[in-house]
Formats: C-alpha cells, sequence, structure tokens
C-alpha cells in the first residue's frame, strides 16, 4: 500500500529574497526581483538584466574555509536545506539517518567554476587547475554536501533536466516515501547560471528578454509583448515526510503531496510540442497519480516563463486537459516575478504552491497589462488574491521536452 506524503519544511534563497517570509511577502505584494547584471560586465551582452540573489552571504550558513570550496549553486543547496531542516523543526540527533535522503535537481551544476578554472588552464596551465574543480563542478554536489553536512544515509541522487529537474527531483523524493524506500526526503533545486558563458549562450539564442530598460517589467508571462525569459538563480528545498512519520513526531503540516506526471514531447531539443501533448500529458499522468479529477483543481502554478511560443502552448494544454474548466481555475506564473531559475525553478514554485494553499493567497502574474489573445484564462493579473485552495498543480518543462506536473492538495 502507497504511503501519504506531506511536506513539512520549506527553505528559499530567491531573487526576491533569501527566507521564507521575505520570498512570501514579496510573491503577494507583486515584488519584482529583476535587476541589472551586477556579477559580471554585460557592456558585450544583449540581455543585460537577471534574478540576482543580492542577500545572500555564505558565511552566514557555511563555514567560511568550507565555503570557498563550493560553487555558488552548492552554496545554495547546502543553505537552503539547513533553513528547510529548522523549518520543520526535524530533530536529526534522534531520527535514523538511515532513511533519510536527498534528491535535488539542477540543470547546470558548477558552471562558474568550469569558466572560472578554464580560464586558469588557459592562461596558467594545467599544473594551476584547482583539485577542486571537479568536485565543485559537479551537478551532484549540492545534494552530495547536504547529506555530508547532515550525514545523511539515505538515498542520493541528483536529477538532471533542463528546467523540469527540481520537479523530477520531488516527484522521485515523493516515490520514495510512497513505496517506503526512506522516512524523510530533503528535496527541491538549486542552480546559479548566472555567469558570461551562461548568459551569452542563452543570448545566442535568443531566448532570454532584452528589455534592459525596464528589468523589473521585462518577465511578462502571458502579456502580448512578452519577449523571452529572464534567467535567475536561487535555490528551493523541502521536506518531505511520510504522513505516519510526519505526526509520530508531531510536525506542522504544510500540505500533501498527492501526485507526479512526468513526461517527454519527444519532439524538439529546445522548442515545445506545438501542440502541447507533453504538457497535457504530464498533467494528466499527475492527476491520475493522485486519484483527482479535473474538476477538482483551483490553481495551477503555470511553468510560463515569458517566451512567445512556451507560454501559448501551456495554455493549450490546460486548455485540452480542464476543457471547460481550465476558465474556472485561477492560474499564474511567480516567474513573472522571480525569473527563470532553470533546473530549480520547479522547486521555487512548488514552494509557491505550498504557501498558496497553506495561507489560501494566490500569487500575481505581475506585468500582465495587454494579454495575449491565445491566452484568455484567469492568469491573476497584478495583484495576489485570496482564494481557498484545495488542489493545485506545478507545471515544470524543459529543454529536450522534458515535462514534470506535481499535485499538492490542502492537508
Amino acid at each position: 500500500m502507497r504511503k501519504r506524503v506531506v511536506i513539512t519544511g520549506l527553505g528559499v534563497i530567491s531573487p526576491v529574497g533569501t527566507g521564507l517570509e521575505k520570498f512570501w511577502s514579496s510573491l503577494t505584494a507583486g515584488i519584482s526581483g529583476i535587476r541589472p547584471v551586477t556579477r559580471f560586465d554585460t557592456t558585450d551582452f544583449k540581455t543585460k538584466i537577471a534574478g540576482e540573489v543580492i542577500d545572500f552571504e555564505p558565511s552566514s550558513y557555511i563555514d567560511k574555509k568550507e565555503s570557498r570550496r563550493m560553487d555558488r549553486f552548492t552554496q545554495f543547496a547546502l543553505a537552503a536545506a539547513g533553513m528547510a531542516i529548522e523549518d520543520a523543526a526535524l530533530d536529526l540527533e534522534s531520527a535514523d539517518r538511515d532513511r533519510i535522503g536527498v534528491i535535488l535537481g539542477s540543470g547546470i551544476g558548477g558552471i562558474e567554476t568550469l569558466e572560472d578554472q578554464a580560464a586558469v588552464l588557459a592562461s596558467k596551465g594545467p599544473g594551476r587547475v584547482s583539485p577542486f574543480f571537479v568536485p565543485m563542478m559537479i551537478a551532484n554536489m549540492g545534494a552530495g554536501q547536504i547529506a555530508i553536512n547532515y550525514r545523511l544515509r539515505g538515498p542520493n541522487i541528483t536529477s538532471v533536466s533542463a528546467c523540469a529537474s527540481s520537479s523530477n527531483a520531488i516527484g522521485d523524493a515523493f516515490k520514495m516515501l510512497q513505496w517506503g524506500h526512506a522516512d524523510v526526503m530533503i528535496t527541491g533545486g538549486t542552480e546559479a547560471p548566472i555567469t558570461p558563458l551562461a548568459v551569452a549562450g542563452f543570448c545566442s539564442m535568443k531566448a532570454m528578454s532584452t528589455r534592459n530598460e525596464e528589468p523589473e517589467r521585462a518577465s511578462r508571462p502571458f502579456d502580448i509583448s512578452r519577449d523571452g525569459f529572464v534567467v535567475a538563480e536561487g535555490a528551493a528545498i523541502m521536506v518531505l515526510e511520510t504522513l505516519e512519520h510526519a505526526q509520530a513526531r508531531g510536525a506542522r503540516i504544510y500540505a500533501e503531496l498527492a501526485g507526479y506526471g512526468s513526461t517527454c514531447d519527444a519532439y524538439h531539443i529546445t522548442a515545445p510540442d506545438p501542440e502541447g501533448g507533453g504538457a497535457a500529458n504530464s498533467m494528466r499522468a499527475a492527476l491520475a497519480d493522485a486519484g483527482i479529477e479535473p474538476e477538482a483543481v483551483d490553481y495551477i502554478n503555470a511553468h510560463a516563463t515569458s517566451t512567445p511560443l512556451g507560454d501559448a502552448v501551456e495554455v493549450k494544454a490546460i486548455k485540452s486537459v480542464f476543457g471547460k474548466h481550465a476558465y474556472k481555475l485561477a492560474v499564474s506564473s511567480t516567474k513573472s516575478m522571480t525569473g527563470h531559475l532553470l533546473g530549480a525553478a520547479g522547486g521555487l514554485e512548488a514552494t509557491a504552491t505550498v504557501l498558496a494553499i497553506y495561507n489560501g493567497i494566490i500569487p500575481p502574474t505581475i506585468n500582465l497589462e495587454n494579454p495575449d489573445p491565445e491566452c484568455d484564462l484567469d492568469f491573476v493579473p497584478n495583484t495576489a488574491r485570496k482564494a481557498e485552495i484545495k488542489v493545485a498543480i506545478s507545471n515544470s518543462f524543459g529543454f529536450g521536452g522534458h515535462n514534470v506536473t506535481l499535485v499538492i492538495k490542502s492537508f
């Protein structure tokens, strides 16, 4: 028999604030975290804006010597995990650490370290490349460092499925718990992609917004004038537990994770299936896994990155799955405020979905001034809305055609 799984702890590092309180108050106030890039000189770049984390100091969370041996994405992961464990009031000293695992998602991993050490190789030769280069760069080190730091000996995996990475991680952690392979899972995603090489690559693809003069208005999902996504960084980690484990220790429960769907478009390396078939099948699979009818869903946290093609395809997929009920749903894109955290996006948006359910408030889609005629659903434009949410879904879609849907319900 499958076990029920609940969410008991949340930790966030985001462009709209580090810590749960700052993150949620910014989202519900409709505050944008998009600003001019400060991490490198953007003079020669067409896109000069990003969702940088500006209130994070690694030494506040990690030993200084140890943090210097971690890429920024790993620093984010370890700090956010600490927040989530504290938020869950999880007493690791009395816990069975053989039954606690970690599954994280990261699309790119330690690209800042890769760029830095490639420059060292080119300018100073192979003998000067850091011995920490490989363990700092590899994408699994966020999950590895969390396990090492907290001595968590359960399953430890890293999911790499582009912008669906952390949603896959959460879904896989959910299944580990459902089938009794662990009692507690630390899961979510982390990403630190605001580097010259990564941004240059996205610029060359013409995938990002060039609304450089109005950074806070650049991410505008579903708006007719949207011109691309805004890259962002950060981490979002959650503590998942079997219901029996959470209740046995008297844990506060935010919500219940009820369903997981994962599909592939099998269509193109970057473009979505124009009919939205893979995305629709992901939603159907997640609802079937949860045993929930489409008409029971109250809210969708959309993947909606603010790209001309992607947003319209997601709307088409939602209509395909929900039919007439699509027009009764609330749908919003928190990427309008946070930007796109790539492999960490799903974790951040699942966290926003959990908080929406727990607090009875739907975060808005900001910058939605002139809706695209193809995008004609209720996108909760510009202002947060009070609402009772019993069932919500969070969508994540990634390059390579990866589609993931999580079903989360009130507890």
